[in-house]
């Protein structure tokens, strides 16, 4: 019997445990969460109001619920948890698929003035991640500047615009959902720094914006003027031509005057973000032109857009893990086909999956093939591996590390915890907002009322 821990319980992690024991029957799966929530970014990462992609969820728990896979939340790897090397005497082999944590930031003057976020935050904010906390984004904010046009982007543009009836159904946490209803922003700019040709947006996501009541998508006929291949999009592959053609009819329609304005900006480089009383209060952005090379130079002209909430979304990083080697570089772990590599030479019992292994790139589905990969080299390797002595059962060893692992039965109680919370608020499943509540309702015990309130530290 081979026993595999996998670390980390998004797409990817669900993946290779399901591809360990779809190709293998011997093998046992324990898979490993810092939360003691399971599904990763599809639980934390996709937008409340996108209930197709959440429903995603369906799909991890089958994996999850598999009798030769057990869910262990709440287990962190690393400092102040399971060192890497202690884990590894455990398992036969150990797969990590812990994802990139952190966001790129712009490297610019003015970028850790109070007001300005990476998206990643904002999104953790309404999407209940206990180690979130309500930082005050939309605090006297009457414009907003979101910087990158890719899909997260559109995300967090698409959910300052949202109002109180279309938040309602989901499962945002309360708090959330009222600062944002009560938001005054009546103004969002989405800005990118090459060409509309360019933007990293799905035309699905893009189309979104323009079904939001009392809300007009403005774009500039100028600045798609600027891209020679808005001209004549035929050459374009399918998906940018289907989003300029969105794009130059957004810019042929007269604005409807509605209360809220959406702005797609193209060609603007952020140089700077410019305080106005102790907050950021503009962004000052150098106007790009194309190279001929498909990116851009600066032509040494500005603009200054106002905005007091400015969020960056501009890439996911890796970060490193303690006793595991590190390219910071690409951010990701040295491998060869999941393989973990150090010195350039494989260690044996050492995997990676997903966004760790290749870097922050492609779609959820993108993970399946990932995480196949790898599991295929660790059973090319299982011979080997299996010859070494480990526990029958991780789990006391866990304990004795100083873990206290939610089971899956604890995830169950959480999930009952917010259906009764929704149904208190009159709404659906609402999420519990913090690492106490969570840890109380694993338990089956009833969260603080103060769950319904707001993310607490």
């Amino acid at each position: 019997m081979l026993r595999v821990a996998v670390v980390g319980s998004g797409p990817s992690g669900c993946y290779t445990a399901q591809s360990l024991v779809q190709l293998d029957s011997e093998v046992r799966v324990d898979v490993l969460d810092r939360l003691p929530c399971p599904y990763g970014l599809v639980r934390y990462g996709v937008a409340p109001d996108h209930e197709k992609i959440k429903s995603l969820q369906n799909t991890l728990r089958a994996v999850l619920e598999h009798d030769r896979v057990r869910f262990l939340g709440s287990v962190q790897i690393g400092p102040g948890g399971v060192r890497v090397d202690r884990l590894r005497e455990l398992y036969h082999a150990v797969v990590y698929c812990v994802g990139a944590a952190t966001d790129r930031r712009l490297g610019i003057p003015g970028e850790d003035l109070p007001g300005s976020w990476s998206a990643t935050q904002f999104v953790s904010w309404y999407s209940a991640h206990p180690d979130a906390v309500d930082a005050g984004f939309l605090r006297d904010a009457r414009s907003a500047v979101v910087i990158g046009v890719g899909n997260v982007a559109v995300d967090v543009t698409r959910m300052l615009a949202r109002g109180l009836a279309e938040l309602t159904p989901t499962d945002m946490p309360q708090a959330a959902l009222t600062t944002l209803a009560e938001s005054r922003v009546t103004e969002i700019h989405m800005v990118g720094r090459r060409g509309p040709s360019q933007a990293r947006f799905t035309t699905k996501e893009l189309r979104e914006l323009g079904t939001l009541p009392e809300t007009d998508v403005v774009v500039d006929p100028a600045e798609l003027a600027l891209d020679p291949d808005c001209t004549d999009p035929s050459a374009l592959p399918a998906p940018q031509r289907r989003n300029v053609e969105v794009l130059r009819g957004w810019a042929e329609a007269p604005p409807t005057g509605a209360p809220r304005r959406i702005r797609l900006r193209f060609f603007l480089r952020p140089a700077e973000l410019l305080a106005e009383q102790g907050r950021v209060g503009a962004v000052r952005f150098e106007r790009t032109a194309p190279d001929g090379h498909g990116g851009v130079t600066g032509t040494g002209r500005h603009e200054i857009v106002g905005g007091q909430l400015v969020l960056r979304s501009v890439g996911y990083r890796g970060v490193p893990l303690e006793g595991l080697p590190f390219d910071p570089a690409t951010g990701t772990v040295p491998n060869r086909s999941g393989r973990v590599l150090r010195g350039g030479v494989v260690t044996p019992g050492e995997y990676v999956a997903g966004w760790i292994k290749r870097g922050p790139t492609g779609v959820i589905g993108t993970n399946r093939p990932c995480a196949k990969e790898t599991a295929t080299a660790l059973l090319e390797d299982a011979p080997a591996l299996a010859l070494r002595a480990v526990p029958d059962d991780p789990l006391p060893a866990l304990r004795a590390a100083g873990t206290d692992p939610v089971a899956w039965q604890g995830w169950q109680s959480i999930e009952r915890a917010e259906a009764e919370l929704g149904a208190s608020l009159g709404r659906g499943v609402v999420k519990l907002p913090d690492w106490q509540s969570l840890l109380q309702a694993a338990e089956g015990k009833a969260p603080q009322p103060s769950a319904a309130e707001g993310n607490a530290p």
